[in-house]
């Protein structure tokens, strides 16, 4: 009797949880599909998994102060006629796609610098910090007890000691070893203001009233106003010592000055502000301009409190815009299917595509799961590169030598709905031939992988990956 009523109670149960997702507004079908099967097949756990990782859950409060935070700082300016006029109308569709999501507008007379793929790159970081007068702002998915992270606490601490203000975010579970660590007590007690993000809270208890796997994944540095660095890379060595089996990690890192610093701060301040409830809104004041011609550059900063649109609609639409070349760099790729058709069909409509993933991931969940899309992807005519040299873990995009957009977001569905992350779009100039540049010496560190080898893969391999494959929309 017993075993009948607990039966019947899980049906009822998985029935529904299974209305709740056919209910749920602007959800993709395939998502809706993959739930439904993971809460009919998987007894219990599949009802639990939704409840926990099923629904973007924030709490109502939170999301009020984030979007009145985000509506004040990014509609304080607005580019100038004369700006707007130097906007290239090849690349009009990217930019009103990257405006519409994050609400930044492109902007030029900006000039970037793309540093070092080695160690050298938080060197220069470090010695920045130690020029700033005024202010330092830091923001790190992980940063790590290592080297670099010591290197970049010590200049934090200098800078605090000479009396400029240093405000340093760390996400708490990227960088929870870190903010226990050493460093981070020595910078609090020097007078850096620390704050973690997202903190982790009491599982099944917590994630009834927020999901527990929310992530600040942006790499964001802004300096005395007029000195900005992002990129991929996390505040840490390339020897990467939490996961030194794929050493080393290979990532991009820029510096850039010049009026998109401005839509920097304004995404680091939505952070600061949000976290903290201290009003720093008089901070977002214009940064001097970089001399003519410079480069037009445009941030794109998504999170899932905002729904308006996501980082995959972004890249899809630079995609689309591609007419003789596309090379894309991405250390894990799960996309929607909107993003991967874009992909296939740029190489179907004769377009040069290449996309670089790394030879072996630090996630077998993830490195199998984007094995499930190879097949698509070389049938179509995309050259499939896989890098031999470590962990390619940089995020690019070039489009016919005239377009790039680079940044923290990875080719997968936690980057376009559960991280907060921070692109940049750069139009012509300098940085999108030296960004192609960095390309090319990743497919010299790599090796194709062709129709016949994925075909000849174990079927225990194959059945593997499509499985996985079929559970991306959840992944």
């Amino acid at each position: 009797m017993w075993t009948e009523a607990l039966v019947f109670m899980h049906y009822a149960a998985a029935l529904a949880v299974s209305a709740r997702v056919l209910l749920r507004p602007r959800l993709e079908p395939t998502v809706r599909l993959s739930w439904i099967l993971v809460i009919e097949l998987v007894p219990l756990v599949g009802i639990l998994a939704y409840v926990l990782f099923g629904e973007i859950r924030m709490r109502g409060a939170e999301v009020e102060t984030m979007a009145n935070v985000r509506s004040r700082l990014s509609g304080l300016w607005q580019p100038s006629p004369e700006e707007l006029k130097m906007l290239p109308d090849f690349a009009a569709p990217v930019i009103k796609a990257n405006h519409a999501t994050t609400g930044f507008a492109a902007v030029a007379g900006n000039r970037a610098a793309l540093l070092p793929e080695d160690d050298s790159a938080i060197t220069a970081l470090a010695e920045a910090i130690d020029g700033a007068t005024e202010h330092v702002h830091m923001l790190f998915y992980i940063w790590l007890d290592d080297a670099s992270g010591r290197a970049v606490a010590d200049a934090a601490i200098r800078a605090a000691g000479r009396g400029v203000k240093v405000r340093a975010i760390i996400d708490a579970f990227g960088s929870r070893a870190f903010g226990r660590s050493e460093p981070w007590a020595r910078m609090k007690a020097a007078g850096v203001e620390c704050v973690e993000a997202l903190p982790l809270s009491i599982p099944v208890i917590g994630g009834l009233f927020q999901r527990m796997d929310l992530r600040n994944h942006r790499k964001i540095v802004v300096i005395d106003h007029v000195l900005g660095f992002t990129g991929s890379r996390n505040c840490s060595d390339r020897a990467f010592a939490i996961k030194p089996r794929y050493a080393p990690w290979i990532d991009v890192f820029l510096a850039i000055e010049g009026p998109v610093v401005r839509q920097m701060q304004a995404v680091f301040l939505q952070d600061w502000m949000s976290y903290t409830g201290e009003d720093l809104g008089e901070m977002l004041r214009m940064t001097r301009p970089v001399t003519a011609p410079g480069e037009v550059a445009q941030v794109v900063a998504t999170g899932p409190d905002e729904r308006l649109g996501s980082l995959s609609d972004c890249m899809a639409t630079m995609i689309h815009a591609a007419r003789e070349r596309l090379v894309i760099t991405t250390p894990y790729y799960v996309p929607d299917a909107s993003l991967d058709s874009a992909i296939r069909t740029a190489a179907r409509r004769g377009v040069d595509v290449t996309v670089i993933l790394p030879q072996r991931n630090d996630s077998l969940v993830v490195q199998a799961t984007s094995e499930g899309f190879y097949y698509g992807l070389v049938s179509a005519g995309v050259k499939l590169m896989l890098f031999k040299d470590g962990l390619l873990h940089s995020k690019i995009i070039t489009v016919d030598g005239r377009m790039a957009m680079l940044g923290s977001a990875n080719m997968d569905r936690r980057s376009f709905e559960l991280n907060y992350e921070m692109n940049m779009l750069f139009l012509g100039g300098d940085v999108t031939e030296r960004l192609d540049e960095r390309q090319q010496g990743y497919i010299g560190r790599a090796r194709p992988i062709h129709l016949d080898e994925i075909r000849g893969w174990s079927v225990l391999r194959r059945l593997r990956n499509n499985l996985l494959a079929l559970a991306a929309p959840i992944l």
